[in-house]
This record gives C-alpha cells, sequence and structure tokens, in this order.
C-alpha cells in the first residue's frame, strides 16, 4: 500500500513538474513587441454634423483596431492614433488658406503619417491635393468633396496625385441615384411630372442641371427648376409654382439646414407631390424629434450607405450598433459609414504592403477589394475613386431613406431596401 502511494506521489509531483514547466514555457513566451503609434490625421469641420460624425467614426475604427492589437508590420504592433484637426472649411466666409494651414500643420508639426476624413468642402480638397503630393502621404477623402474634379486631377496626372484616394464618391453617382428612383416612382405610380429646386452653389447646379437633362431624355417633363442661395427661408412661391404645374415629384438638391423650413411648408401646405432628394438636414437620426414629425414620407439621399441599418448590409447593423454605444446615438452624417471603411480599407492595404511606406501602400490601395463592408464591396477605379454600384457586391452602394413612424427606411436601391416608398395619405 505504501508503495502504490508513494507511485503515486511520485507520478503527481512530476505531472505538476511538467505542467509547471509548461507554463513557465508558455508565460515566458517573447510578446509581440510595440512600434510607435501611426497617426491618422483627420482634416474636418468639426462645427457641423459632417465633421463630427466622420470624427465619431474615424475614432471608432482606431479603436475597434487598437482593441485587436493594432496593425501589424515587420514584427512590431503599432497602436492607431488620431490626431483631429478643426479646418472649418464648412464656415461661411472662410479662406481656402486656412483649411490648407491646418493640413499642412497636421503633416509637419502632429508627423501624420496619414491622412483621412477631409477637407469637406471642394475647393480646399483640391487645393489640399498638392499637399498631399507635396509631402508624398497617402490621403483618402472620405467626407464631402464630391466634385469630379477630382476624377479629372487624378486622370490627368496619375504620378503626381499617386497618393490621393476617395470613399465618398462624386456627383455623378448622386445624379445616378435620383434618375434611378424617379424612374422606379413613374414605373410603380406613373409620376411624369417633376419640379426641382437647386442649391446655388457648386454641387448642386451640376448635379441638379445633369438631373434635369438625363429626365428629359427619359421623357419626363420638368414643370419648374429654380436655384436657391443658401441661407433662403422661404420656398413657399416655388411650391406653388409646382402646385400650378401638377408635378408629382419635387426634388431638391440643397446641403445647407434651412432645408427644413422647405420640409416643414411642403408638410404644411399638403402638397400632391412626393418630396424626394438630397436634404442633408433631414439625414440626422434625430430628425424626426426635431420637426415634430413633420418628415414623414419624404425620402432622402445618402450619398453612401452605412449610416443607416439594413439587413441587406450586416456590417451597416454591427456598425450602427457600435457606434450607437459608443457615442450615445445613431450615426449623425451620411459619411460616417464612408469615414468607418476608410480607416479599415487604410489598414487592409498596410497589411498587404507590410509596410507604412506611402508608395508602396498607394500601390496596395490600388488593388483593395474588400467585400461585406457597411457600404458593400469597397474597390478603387483608375482615377483613386470608390467604384459605385447600386449592388453591394459589386461596389459601394448609395441609399434613399424615408422617414416612416419615426425610423428610417431604406427603400432604395431594391438590393438592400427594406420598405417600400410610400405616399403621404393626402396623395392617395
Amino acid at each position: 500500500m505504501k508503495k502504490q502511494l508513494s507511485f503515486s506521489v511520485t507520478i503527481g509531483l512530476c505531472f505538476v513538474l511538467v505542467s509547471s514547466l509548461l507554463i513557465v514555457r508558455v508565460s515566458h513566451a517573447a510578446p509581440v513587441p510595440e512600434g510607435r503609434p501611426i497617426v491618422i490625421g483627420a482634416p474636418l469641420s468639426v462645427g457641423f454634423n459632417y465633421g463630427l460624425g466622420s470624427k465619431q467614426s474615424i475614432i471608432l475604427a482606431a479603436e475597434e483596431i487598437n482593441a485587436k492589437g493594432g496593425i501589424s508590420v515587420a514584427g512590431k504592433r503599432h497602436p492607431l492614433k488620431v490626431e483631429v484637426a478643426d479646418t472649418r472649411d464648412l464656415e461661411p466666409g472662410v479662406p481656402t488658406s486656412e483649411g490648407l494651414m491646418v493640413v499642412e500643420k497636421l503633416l509637419l508639426q502632429q508627423k501624420a503619417d496619414f491622412l483621412v476624413g477631409g477637407p469637406i468642402r471642394s475647393e480646399v480638397m483640391l487645393a489640399a491635393m498638392d499637399l498631399v503630393s507635396k509631402h508624398k502621404k497617402v490621403s483618402i477623402l472620405s467626407v464631402g468633396a464630391v466634385t469630379p474634379a477630382f476624377n479629372k486631377r487624378i486622370s490627368d496626372d496619375p504620378t503626381k496625385f499617386k497618393h490621393s484616394f476617395r470613399t465618398s464618391g462624386n456627383s455623378i453617382h448622386l445624379t445616378t441615384e435620383g434618375i434611378g428612383v424617379t424612374e422606379q416612382l413613374k414605373k410603380e405610380h406613373g409620376f411624369n411630372k417633376v419640379y426641382i429646386m437647386g442649391q446655388d452653389v457648386a454641387w448642386a447646379r451640376i448635379s441638379s442641371n445633369l438631373y434635369k437633362s438625363e429626365l428629359e431624355k427619359r421623357g419626363f417633363t420638368i414643370c419648374g427648376y429654380e436655384l436657391y442661395p443658401t441661407g433662403s427661408t422661404d420656398f413657399s412661391i416655388g411650391l406653388l409654382k409646382a402646385k400650378e404645374a401638377g408635378a408629382k415629384i419635387i426634388s431638391p438638391w440643397m446641403d445647407m439646414p434651412e432645408t427644413s423650413i422647405l420640409i416643414k411648408q411642403w408638410y404644411d401646405m399638403k402638397m400632391l407631390a412626393l418630396l424626394i432628394g438630397y436634404m442633408v438636414a433631414a439625414t440626422h437620426p434625430d430628425y424626426w424629434n426635431g420637426t415634430k414629425g413633420t418628415c414623414e414620407y419624404i425620402a432622402d439621399l445618402y450619398t453612401k450607405a452605412g449610416t443607416v441599418p439594413t439587413p441587406a448590409l450586416p456590417k451597416s447593423v454591427e456598425f450602427v450598433n457600435a457606434y450607437k454605444k459608443r457615442w450615445g446615438t445613431e450615426p449623425i452624417s451620411e459619411y460616417d459609414g464612408s469615414c468607418y471603411t476608410a480607416v479599415y480599407a487604410l489598414v487592409d492595404a498596410i497589411g498587404r504592403a507590410g509596410t507604412f511606406d506611402s508608395d508602396s501602400v498607394a500601390a496596395a490601395l490600388e488593388k483593395t477589394d474588400m467585400k461585406g463592408t457597411v457600404m458593400g464591396r469597397v474597390r478603387f477605379d483608375k482615377t483613386h475613386d470608390i467604384i459605385y454600384s447600386q449592388d453591394p457586391e459589386e461596389g459601394a452602394v448609395c441609399l434613399w431613406a424615408q422617414w416612416i413612424k419615426g425610423k428610417r427606411v431604406v427603400v432604395y436601391p431594391s438590393k438592400i431596401a427594406s420598405g417600400r416608398i410610400e405616399l403621404p395619405p393626402w396623395m392617395k
């Protein structure tokens, strides 16, 4: 019995000894060394929803990536550090030069390795492209600045601007979406008369004019076309003209906050025309409460999917939930999904490049092919603009969302829609 006990104790001691050695070996495994933080500079006009929402989305993406260990390059793990700088480029009267100074400060003083976000205003963005080229830093424009001039500059001189990319898309994408949803309304309801109300700024003039000419080619009747100066506070005369002309669709192309006045006047007048267009004011998740429900039945264009969740894009649901948990609200800007995705696209390219060298990362970005993002499939064309499609399996998707019973319902395009466009009861 004593021999058996002694044998058991001996075996037990051997087991403990072997286990201890295993534990010691595991606990002393060489940890992956941490490298220096990689600085993402975010030039944004943070006093506006565009800028604030973009800032919060970029930070959220960086936090998620850091929680998973950061970026692994050359045997070291590097955390992301976000440096936000206020360009103020959406504020009236702020000169382009001020926005450029902010971008250069990010590059020189705050040592940004990469840029994500803005500048948001087209004029400032186009000028900043020269700074990006001068300092040879990769930049992913992911909010605002939808001018096609971005594409032309890269097409004209691809070597000089090889470090500039864009995930926010351009105004041609917006026009394509406008035409598509208008044709669907004609097919479903026979609506053929359109009244266009544009804001008198460069992007809106280009988009609304192209929308008008394309609809005319397709046999639509344009009942009227008016441009309104930024800051306009009364749209009743235009609405009366649309009523007298028998318009069935009123299509605004405006990013000014005063569009809220247009929406309320349309609701109060019980117009026999559906209000459907590009109205940035109505994209905020609290807009229903702010208007006490008078925004019901308007349908709004979002430049990129992601900020309004839809089951057809599972990542958009995850993103919105994560954003709400982190910031206490759903995404507040239509570009939040684009900014969030831009950070992941950048990290993906760095991982494939295996270096932080700007030329190598730019070359890797050109080969990007990310499926299942909040916007759909992410790839870049020859002008470094995101490839657009109405099919999320083929490209990044824009969306139309309609306010119904306090919620935004994705109604177009069909590949990602969770509902159909509804007409207000006074139109039935």
